[in-house]
């Protein structure tokens, strides 16, 4: 068993996705996923770098869009949670040229998940979330 060490870490805040277009990133998220933008700042010694958080509708945990710090965009993943995910696939599935799973997933033991994609290949999770009691 692992000790647990004393941390000032409090809670699971923010994920990052590398994308090769803010603004093509935010749209996706915004337009299609639904998301809202949390925050949109520029920094740098002349502006030039931009910090863009979005986050669904109540989430206090938020996902940054960055572009690639000496790789590649795509290749990351996160899990949202969603109350209805028949539905969630439903509503994706019928945005034309957007990459979601053909259909939702039941694995034994987990939930009823499926995944979709941004435009850079980062795969978003959606899973049932679990039901309260």
């Amino acid at each position: 068993m692992t000790q647990t060490q004393h941390t000032t870490l409090t809670q699971l805040a923010v994920a990052m996705f590398s994308v090769s277009d803010q603004d093509a990133a935010r749209d996706f998220y915004t337009g299609v996923l639904g998301f809202e933008v949390r925050g949109d700042e520029r920094f740098g010694a002349d502006g030039e770098a931009r910090w863009l958080e979005v986050a669904p509708p109540g989430s206090t945990a938020r996902l940054a869009l960055n572009p690639p710090m000496g790789g590649t965009p795509g290749g990351g993943a996160i899990g949202v949670e969603s109350t209805d995910v028949l539905a969630e696939h439903a509503r994706l599935a019928a945005h034309v040229g957007v990459d979601v799973d053909p259909e939702p997933m039941r694995a034994p033991g987990a939930p009823l998940m499926f995944a979709v994609r941004d435009p850079d290949g980062n795969s978003i999770w959606v899973v049932e979330a679990p039901s309260a009691g």
